[in-house]
């Protein structure tokens, strides 16, 4: 009996034990990450972006993708990359004319969405930036954005127990550079591909039809509309002015970066995909409505140095063109973008 009151004591330490241990060390659960792999849309056209340069691997786009939602890029750790562009909004400013950054202050311009980038030759509406991987220093250290420098955000990451392993699980080292934070955050950003609308799916013959309005607004578009807002990335990514009533005369759009008095009042053509959602439109979020642009572009416009000589006389639209025109614009709507867990914060 004593042998088995013996066993059992010892039987009931271990088993406390542990239970102690297990509360001191926890498992750990590491989440399942969906393999990441970058593809060209069969009805998209070249790359801009050298991904031979930055080969998007599953790690550094998660480890970009936690960057982009973290706060701690910021000076207080308010305003992260996805506070300006929200994913439900077609990754812009949900809404805001002006977008809003630390202390609520507001930038010059309008969020613009963060879609398809790896195509695109140029960022910012004055074109200020030209590489990708050089694009998120500007909105870090302005005072009104971020607020913050770029030592110090690196200098906080090295001081965190969640990025050291990341980066080192991403790029080899724990180490933590300016060029592997700023690669890891185009990584996430170049996989923020929208091709998957009810536009896309028509053109690649995937069964989905366009209804007659939906049609005739595709022919509308191609006639007035995509010499300018061109190819299946609707926009040439041209810097124009598109004969807007100067609203703030300190933001004089391209002629900032060129200081050349021709580009004055240029700002670059966006692409109108996911125009559905990414309201208000122009530069200053002037427009609250497809049909308030609409209207803009039919009256004609005084004429300008800098004028699009296109714009001077107006772009004749009646009720019914603008009523296909906006049908078809809604097809450009991409809701696997929109609502695609794997880009999403949570």
């Amino acid at each position: 009996m004593k042998e088995i009151a013996l066993l059992t004591s010892i039987l009931l330490f271990a088993f406390v034990s542990c239970q102690k241990q297990a509360s001191v060390e926890p498992e750990v659960v590491v989440p399942i990450v969906e393999k990441v792999q970058f593809t060209v849309p069969k009805n998209f056209p070249k790359l801009t972006y050298d991904l031979s340069q930055n080969p998007i691997t599953t790690a550094g786009f998660e480890l970009g993708k936690a960057l982009f939602y973290d706060g701690i890029l910021s000076k207080d750790g308010t305003i992260s990359c996805g506070s300006c562009h929200i994913q439900s909004s077609g990754f812009t400013q949900h809404g805001h004319d002006l977008s809003h950054g630390i202390n609520d202050l507001l930038t010059l311009r309008n969020s613009l969405p963060i879609q398809n980038l790896a195509w695109q030759p140029t960022f910012f509406w004055d074109g200020g930036v030209f590489q990708l991987d050089l694009f998120a220093i500007a909105p870090i250290e302005a005072h009104n954005e971020m607020d913050e420098t770029l030592p110090n955000v690196l200098n906080k990451l090295r001081n965190t127990a969640k990025y050291p392993p990341m980066f080192a699980k991403a790029f080899g080292s724990t180490e933590i550079t300016t060029g592997r934070f700023l690669k890891a955050l185009s990584q996430f950003q170049l996989m923020c591909i929208s091709a998957n609308s009810q536009y896309d799916k028509y053109i690649r013959n995937e069964g989905v039809t366009l209804s007659d309005d939906e049609l005739g607004g595709l022919q509308i578009f191609k006639q007035k509309c995509a010499t300018c807002h061109a190819g299946e990335l609707f926009s040439d990514f041209s810097y124009r002015n598109n004969g807007l009533p100067i609203g703030n005369p300190e933001d004089t759009g391209r002629a900032r970066i060129t200081l050349n008095e021709q580009d004055k009042y240029k700002f670059r053509v966006p692409s109108l995909r996911n125009v559905e959602v990414t309201l208000p439109y122009m530069h200053d979020g002037r427009f609250r409505t497809m049909e308030a642009v609409l209207n803009h572009y039919e009256k004609g416009i005084a004429d300008s140095p800098t004028l699009d000589s296109q714009l001077k006389k107006g772009i004749a639209l009646s009720a019914e063109e603008k009523r296909k025109l906006i049908a078809f614009l809604k097809t450009l709507t991409d809701e696997l973008f929109i609502e695609n867990r794997l880009l999403s914060e949570f």
